[in-house]
């Protein structure tokens, strides 16, 4: 099992997306800081999507130029299309990813794309990053989304998943990453994915998990990605977020128990939790009307916790 992986906090897109307030600019640009100074690494600010299908993204240009005025944070937005690709190129993103949802059903009524159509906007996507100069050149990875089930079709062929990673790839991409977009995953299923995934593709290729917590297995779920290679796992803070196109996959991992759980098992995130836990201030300030989860912030940390130094 790993020694250390990379929390990325989806937060600021995953989790203002799915809900209905408007978080204010400067709050956001709080927020994100805040969690810069406790440790995180990796911040998905937003996502270039039009501004009248989300108006809790509007400001993402404005919010990727602050974060990378902060020091050691990779800086990632989400982007639908190559449009949303140019925009993020413009804005100067470290990495951006594209959702690619395997359940075909639930790619069309997110992005409007059947399969096909969505392999050649990802293989223009990819042409269009290995065009930029060096340095300029932002790491592009695919989220296999709805790769565990869907809430529209059911149940979604593995052997398909594995098929379509390997187009995606093929397609000129740096990387794929696994999505429980609806929350059906388990961890059984989680190491039969992982593995024949990396069977397939590369085992240096599939690095990222994406789950959420809409039955309880959030935490189980990581426990079988870890033991399978992963280094990176998406988590909200307050568990915040979802997918407004698959109805019910309600709840991401919390940040603050995800990195509890890695720090008290010794494996390094780099974040401190005493930090961390204060960032929650931040969200429920500016975010009143919005529940917050996690059972870490509600307990408290354990006497003698060996608190990480960030």
């Amino acid at each position: 099992m790993t020694k250390s992986v990379t929390i990325s906090e989806v937060g600021p897109r995953d989790g203002l997306q799915s809900i209905d307030a408007v978080m204010p600019t400067e709050a956001k640009k709080a927020w994100i800081k805040a969690e810069a100074e406790a440790g995180v690494s990796e911040i998905e600010v937003g996502s270039f999507v039009p501004p009248s299908l989300l108006p809790q993204m509007a400001d993402t240009a404005e919010i990727v130029a602050y974060a990378k005025t902060l020091p050691n944070l990779d800086v990632v937005t989400l982007i639908p299309n190559l449009k949303g690709a140019e925009r993020a190129i413009a804005a100067g993103v470290d990495k951006m990813s594209i959702p690619f949802s395997m359940s075909e059903t639930h790619s069309i009524k997110n992005v409007r794309k059947d399969h096909p159509a969505m392999l050649a906007e990802i293989k223009a996507i990819a042409d269009l990053v290995a065009a930029q100069s060096e340095g300029q050149r932002p790491h592009f990875e695919v989220g296999l989304s709805t790769a565990f089930g869907c809430t529209i079709e059911g149940s979604v062929s593995e052997d398909q998943v594995a098929h379509l990673a390997e187009a995606a790839m093929e397609a000129g991409v740096a990387e794929v990453g696994l999505s429980d977009t609806t929350g059906y995953a388990n961890p059984a299923q989680v190491t039969r994915m992982v593995r024949q995934i990396k069977g397939v593709i590369g085992s240096d290729k599939l690095n990222t998990l994406h789950l959420h917590n809409t039955r309880g297995l959030g935490l189980a779920n990581v426990m079988a990605g870890l033991e399978e290679g992963i280094t990176t796992f998406d988590a909200s803070l307050g568990g915040l977020g979802g997918c407004p196109f698959a109805p019910g996959a309600s709840g991401n991992i919390v940040t603050e128990d995800l990195v509890f759980m890695l720090e008290a098992m010794g494996i390094d995130t780099g974040i401190n939790l005493d930090k961390l836990l204060k960032v929650r201030e931040i969200v429920a300030a500016s975010l009143p009307e919005e529940p917050l989860y996690g059972f870490t912030p509600d307990a408290g940390l354990p006497l003698g916790f060996e608190r990480a130094a960030a």
